[in-house]
């Protein structure tokens, strides 16, 4: 149990320490085109540091899919969004300063994962059927509709409502890792779950990028936290099966809450500011 929750941190470490090298290239980067525009991803791949940002994203997802397989996905999810926390610190050696609270929001989410280990049950045994494979693969295509209108749309708009899309994206992700049969090479071929998996990836990256183009950092993070988090957990709770120990769902809802709402708190580290930027803040 518990060295599944180490992987859950190992990948939290690893998607924070990512962001800090993602948000550095994408300040290199023209906007380019209104609306959602996919060919922002190629220019941002052109960044040596977006790139070594992908590759330990790449490394925090093989955790986290370790992580899925043996620990309830609101444990798992909770751990991911504490990530920010990560981003937070790692961004002092961008010369951003972190206040008081912010350093605060950082051991609370320290306190909520080391309630959610402590209340965590192993991953829900309750099989998932085909039908939410395949509506797995739906949700991403409905999801990539809904969220190229939404690129469209007025800034108050956009910028909200691509944040909460590449979140419950991200949430997809996490769902189709847990449901994925990886028995054997074929099996993963032929599950819709692994399609869903790798679409939802592209297009939850290309929503939250573009959100962070030209809108609010802090609510385009805060509302990917909110998405990426507490759907799937309800998701795992309602239909996976998913549990806490007996006698400690108490401890369980108070660390999941405690954990977000400090990740919430630290939602402008979603990309990093630059420190004249935060100067200027401060």
């Amino acid at each position: 149990m518990w060295w599944g929750l180490l992987c859950a941190v190992a990948a939290a470490v690893a998607y924070g320490i990512a962001s800090v090298f993602q948000a550095v290239a994408a300040r290199a980067v023209d906007e380019g085109a209104s609306g959602v525009d996919p060919r922002l991803l190629v220019r941002v791949l052109r960044q040596w540091r977006f790139v070594l940002g992908v590759g330990l994203d790449l490394l925090g997802f093989v955790a986290q899919l370790v992580a899925l397989r043996v620990l309830p996905l609101f444990v798992v999810q909770a751990a991911l969004a504490a990530s920010l926390a990560v981003t937070a610190v790692a961004a002092l050696t961008l010369g951003v300063r972190l206040r008081g609270r912010e350093w605060g929001a950082v051991a609370v989410v320290c306190a909520g994962l080391a309630l959610l280990g402590v209340s965590a049950e192993s991953e829900g045994s309750r099989p998932a059927a085909t039908g939410f494979h395949v509506g797995l693969l739906v949700v991403v295509a409905v999801l990539a509709g809904v969220g190229w209108i939404a690129g469209r749309a007025p800034e108050r708009v956009r910028t909200p409502a691509l944040g909460l899309i590449s979140g419950l994206c991200f949430g997809v992700v996490a769902l189709a890792g847990r449901v994925l049969d990886a028995s054997s090479v074929p099996a993963v071929l032929t599950d819709p779950a692994a399609y869903a998996l790798a679409a939802a990836g592209v297009v939850a990256m290309l929503f939250y990028t573009s959100a962070l183009q030209r809108g609010s950092v802090t609510m385009a993070t805060a509302l990917m936290v909110v998405g990426e988090t507490v759907v799937p957990s309800l998701i795992g709770v309602l239909v996976l099966g998913d549990a806490t120990r007996p006698g400690f769902a108490v401890f369980a809802v108070t660390g999941f809450v405690l954990a977000v709402a400090a990740a919430l708190a630290l939602a402008r580290f979603g990309e990093i500011d630059s420190p004249q930027q935060t100067a200027a803040r401060s």
